[in-house]
């Protein structure tokens, strides 16, 4: 496409949509910032993008909790990189949790779907303003409708509310020439499932199920959303902002 130069700061980088992005737009001759908690995983991740057009990503392990470590991947990308055109927020965190779970899930998940998503949007944002450059927020179909088989209150929460920054952002920024869009994916078969709180056996039962119900007949691969975040960052989208898309296989449909 035409990202040659261009700056694409990934966060959640080190495995499932993230790293799919990283190395979809590594092959598309972007510079790449990767971003995350599991260093050996980005190290990984930072070989397979340079091994595609030889050029070397930036790593920057943060926990996205952090204010400090927030700050510190901007830092390192202007360091590095002296901009951004391109800021993908795919880094989220979920876990079973309902009402009578209390707060602490709540604030928990809150304080990385939403908190850090803002707080690192608003750093990078002058920057973005400068290079005319867009955002592509990676949200959920559980932004639409409740998760029905599993407990996922806060996190349905948090996408919601993600989906409204979206929006709103890009009317702010639209005067700038920023683009701001999101992407809500259905069930796609990535770690997450099992970092929110299901074992290996657990997760491959819900992918089948999931594989049954689904009008496609199939849940979504990682490099599916991919593609669809490389193209809404490419000129090709350049009437598109503040829209929702999803990719779910027809999973909203029944």
């Amino acid at each position: 496409m035409d990202f040659c130069n261009k700056v694409v700061v990934i966060t959640g980088a080190s495995s499932g949509i993230g790293a799919s992005t990283a190395k979809q737009f590594a092959r598309e001759w972007a510079k790449v910032v990767l971003v995350g908690r599991n260093e050996s995983a980005l190290k990984e991740v930072a070989t397979e993008c340079e091994n595609a057009k030889g050029i070397k990503p930036l790593i920057v392990k943060a926990e996205l909790s952090n204010d400090d470590e927030v700050k510190n991947i901007v830092s390192k990308t202007i360091e590095a990189f002296g901009g951004i055109d391109v800021l993908v927020n795919n880094a989220g965190f979920g876990c079973k949790a309902s009402i009578h779970d209390g707060i602490e899930p709540f604030d928990r998940i809150m304080a990385t779907n939403i908190r850090a998503v803002y707080l690192l949007t608003s750093l990078f944002t002058p920057y973005l303003v400068k290079s005319k450059g867009n955002i592509v927020n990676v949200s959920s179909v559980a932004a639409f409708r409740p998760i029905k088989d599993v407990d996922f209150l806060p996190y349905c929460i948090s996408k919601a509310a993600l989906d409204q920054f979206t929006r709103c952002l890009a009317v702010e920024l639209s005067k700038d020439g920023v683009r701001v869009n999101s992407v809500n994916p259905g069930a796609t078969r990535t770690p997450f499932v099992q970092v929110a709180g299901f074992n290996k056996e657990q997760a491959e039962e819900l992918y089948k199920i999931r594989d049954k119900v689904m009008p496609l007949g199939k849940v979504a691969e990682s490099e599916d959303i991919a593609d669809m975040i490389v193209y809404l960052a490419s000129s090709r989208a350049r009437s598109i902002t503040g829209a929702l898309h999803v990719i779910d296989n027809g999973e909203i449909l029944v």
